[in-house]
């Protein structure tokens, strides 16, 4: 057999390195005894900063793990092709966990395995898919829980450290800062979701539900989202918007919200009807359809009206009369301002429970 130029090369090179190889030289190498060895790095402030850096992700970590929490869910009869999972944290000491509305949604058996290894059954306290939030609650008391920060006070750069379960591996710690505030992004169940932080901690799926907290181990977050293939994309729901949804599911086990029963989309008044009127803006909703029987119906609306109006506040949009539509508007009527040809209405209307 011919063997190549650059194999005689390698073998031959190979044979010296063996032949001239000094024992004494090895010792030298590795033990040190007659050479001087390499001098530590002096310290710089920019050592000291990452090491204060280091140090403080690693304290928030440390505190903020126990209380994470794996969440398994089966959505089918099948094994695995049913399965899902994602993350959760414990919000309350007598066993109330937090996570996202996508990661539970129709769960046939949810299981949440705490950060000591122990597996529990979990029950589904309740859920509010526009906000992207459930609730859960296992069989267990005198829990580690995390207490939520103002979301109002959150600062652009400020550090922001996620943990969760990305692709199952539980109690992943990633880290990096609060990137925007105030984003706005759809919840699967198309209503606008507004006070979105944007952090370019590490996300990925299985890191849904779980806490994205600051420096001193406080939520400020519950991370829902990630753009991909972007990097450094990642969103969580304000912790201000998750306190609150999380009491009211707990005290009530779901979120109340008003209804008017039609379906409309986003429009343009014609110039000479915004003059005509005074209105202050050129945006509205065009009723495409009535829900028989709804508080649209019975308030007079038809389709091809425009809204322009709920209570006196300007509705531009869709998500603005959805934010208008609390729960406190159940029962109470109020007026429904819309423009039918070159005519101005005021319906009076009570919105209904969802």
């Amino acid at each position: 057999m011919r063997r190549s130029k650059a194999g005689q090369i390698c073998n031959s090179f190979s044979y010296i390195m063996l032949s001239e190889f000094d024992p004494a030289w090895s010792k030298t190498l590795f033990t040190g005894d007659s050479a001087e060895p390499i001098p530590p790095v002096q310290a710089t402030a920019d050592d000291e900063a990452l090491d204060a850096y280091s140090n403080t992700v690693s304290r928030a970590a440390s505190r903020v793990s126990p209380a994470v929490v794996h969440i398994r869910v089966k959505t089918g009869p099948r094994p695995r092709r049913g399965e899902g999972g994602g993350s959760g944290f414990v919000i309350a000491p007598d066993g109330f966990i937090l996570t996202n509305s996508h990661v539970v949604h129709e769960a046939k058996a949810i299981e949440a395995t705490l950060a000591d290894a122990r597996t529990f059954d979990a029950a589904l306290v309740g859920e509010d898919p526009d906000t992207d939030l459930a609730v859960l609650r296992i069989n267990s008391g005198q829990l580690p829980f995390l207490p939520f920060a103002n979301s109002k006070a959150l600062r652009i750069g400020q550090i922001a450290i996620a943990i969760g379960s990305p692709y199952g591996f539980q109690q992943t710690v990633t880290a990096g800062v609060v990137s925007a505030l105030g984003r706005s992004m759809r919840a699967e169940s198309g209503r606008l979701m507004d006070d979105i932080i944007q952090t370019d901690a590490a996300l990925n799926p299985g890191n849904s539900g779980g806490p994205l907290v600051n420096s001193s181990g406080q939520v400020i977050g519950v991370n829902t989202a990630v753009i991909l293939p972007a990097q450094g994309l990642c969103f969580a729901i304000a912790s201000n918007t998750a306190q609150l949804v999380a009491g009211w599911l707990i005290h009530d086990g779901k979120i109340r919200r008003s209804y008017l029963g039609l379906a409309g989309q986003n429009t343009t008044i014609h110039p000479r009807l915004v003059r005509h009127h005074k209105l202050t803006h050129n945006q509205g909703i065009l009723v495409v359809g009535v829900e028989p029987s709804s508080p649209a119906e019975r308030a007079g609306l038809i389709e091809g009206d425009n809204i322009v109006a709920f209570k006196g506040a300007p509705i531009s949009s869709i998500d603005d009369l959805h934010r208008l539509l609390i729960g406190n508007e159940i029962g109470v009527e109020s007026i429904l301002t819309a423009l039918r040809g070159v005519e101005r209405l005021e319906l009076p209307v009570t919105p209904g429970e969802r």
